[in-house]
């Protein structure tokens, strides 16, 4: 408690220099005199500062799926939009080191990629049979950052099918024709649909299946009128320097589209008590400067836990931290700390049983991995490679900002379909050479340029196999990815 005075006592002292106090009302002193009046104990500066630090790991996966949504749909002048609400927006590429919205980007899967507005009436989403020899997947999340349903290969097979997508007050009967019924816990909503790439000549047949999936109303499917649109939403600008300090606006906003369910209860009810919630309007800037400086420590600590976290998840095998990190609201059970580390990790990963991404910035002894001053190589033996139903990739990140990394081939990833043209060892062993500059022309087809500094490894396993060998269950499979070990220096 002392130490924590003391340094509420520094962050004031920084915050005299450049800020006063706000003209308006404090919000957190709005909140705790309304609890006041209502016989609700009212925070303490030493609480207020937890619940920001609690409402820091519950609330990011919101705000940053809250920032993909403006970056995405709302705000056409971003850079990066794609396409309004109820309407599919077809990727006709692979992601690349120019795509920075999202943290570790897939660049295996062309996305196609469509936000819902399900406040009026429900979405009818239409696939296309699929050639069975290509995997794809449509995977549904909602505003919590919950992957609450799956279309596709593994999940529903590749025939052609009708899917109705509701949001959380729905009630209605399923309709005629209509496969299956997933229900979003919140307003808004994203479907991601994953189409694969067999080959960069294959985009031609990607583009055909991406053409064939469909988004419409419910009231269009069955060609019925319309109900009434729902009301037009003042949405706050979002950008990456506002949400150091308004984190907790954008989580307002965030909030008012989720209706609270019994296990948010508690965290909720915190967040009300220093006035953060739906329909409320937490403004920093007119926060005592007590209150900002135990909101920022709060945030700050916040923050490292979801750091540490990251770093922890799943078990260390070889190097590579092998976990389960994605899934609905039954899979995380109220443990906000691992869904905020999962979202920081890579937002918008895939189940388990969908897809498996052991991940490393290290060698198997702890060493990190530095294209500035390391060259690697990765090794898969002999019919040990990644046991899949569909197919596996290794992706390089940037390790500074989890971004794919320009390079002078523009490769950004190695996968099995790529196998063909890639050159085996003589004894039928694949070696990946992961370094900055080019191993060779010798070796080039298997070489995966790195960063020039900190290297982050991403693998992905789609449609993991539940027989032996298995990467599942998570962290326990009779299957591991090998160890990357340090090449010759002199190659």
């Amino acid at each position: 408690m002392r130490t924590m005075t003391r340094t509420l006592a520094v962050v004031l002292a920084a915050f005299s220099l450049v800020a006063g106090c706000g003209k308006k009302a404090d919000p957190v002193a709005q909140a705790t005199k309304q609890d006041t009046v209502a016989g609700v104990p009212v925070p303490g500066i030493a609480e207020v500062k937890a619940i920001a630090e609690e409402g820091f790991i519950y609330g990011l996966p919101l705000v940053m799926n809250y920032g993909v949504m403006y970056e995405y749909i709302l705000d056409r002048n971003s850079g990066q939009w794609k396409a309004p609400f109820n309407t599919i927006f077809n990727e006709r590429r692979v992601f690349t080191w120019e795509d920075t919205t999202i943290p570790t980007p897939n660049s295996d899967t062309p996305y196609s990629l469509l936000w819902m507005d399900l406040r009026a009436e429900p979405i009818v989403i239409s696939v296309p049979a699929v050639d069975k020899k290509r995997y794809y997947s449509v995977m549904l999340t909602d505003g919590s950052a919950f992957n609450y349903g799956y279309i596709g290969s593994r999940a529903t097979g590749n025939d052609a099918g009708d899917y109705l997508i509701t949001g959380p007050q729905w009630k209605g009967e399923t309709p005629p024709g209509i496969k299956a019924v997933f229900q979003s816990g919140s307003d808004y909503s994203l479907a991601i649909f994953r189409t694969q790439l067999l080959n960069p000549a294959d985009m031609p047949n990607v583009i055909k299946v991406q053409d064939g999936y469909r988004a419409q109303p419910l009231s269009a499917f069955l060609k019925q009128p319309a109900p009434p649109a729902a009301p037009e939403v003042a949405w706050p600008r979002f950008d990456k320097d506002l949400v150091k300090t308004e984190f907790f606006e954008f989580l307002d906003t965030a909030l008012q589209f989720i209706p609270a369910t019994s296990d948010e209860a508690g965290i909720r009810a915190r967040l009300a008590s220093v006035g953060i919630g739906p329909g409320k309007k937490f403004a920093f800037k007119d926060l005592s400067l007590e209150h900002k400086a135990a909101i920022l420590l709060g945030m700050k600590e916040g923050d490292r836990k979801v750091t540490e976290r990251v770093a922890s998840i799943g078990k260390s095998i070889n190097g590579w931290h092998i976990g389960s990190a994605f899934g609905d609201r039954t899979f995380y059970n109220g443990d906000w700390l691992l869904r905020a580390a999962a979202a920081r990790a890579g937002i918008y990963g895939n189940d388990a049983v969908e897809a498996m991404y052991p991940m490393t910035r290290t060698l198997a002894d702890g060493k990190p991995l530095d294209g500035s001053t390391g060259k690697y190589t990765l090794t898969f033996a002999r019919d040990q490679f990644p046991p899949v139903n569909s197919f596996w990739s290794v992706t390089m990140y940037d390790g500074k900002n989890q971004l794919l990394v320009k390079n002078p081939i523009d490769r950004y990833l190695i996968n099995s379909p790529m196998l063909p043209g890639m050159k085996m060892n003589e004894d039928g062993s694949l070696t990946l050479y992961i370094q900055k500059d080019s191993p060779g022309k010798d070796k080039e087809a298997n070489w995966l340029p790195a960063p020039d500094g900190p290297v982050y490894l991403v693998m992905r396993l789609y449609w993991p196999r539940t027989g032996t060998p298995s990467i599942l269950p998570p962290g326990e499979g009779s299957w591991n990815p090998p160890a990357l070990a340090e090449a010759d220096q002199g190659r």
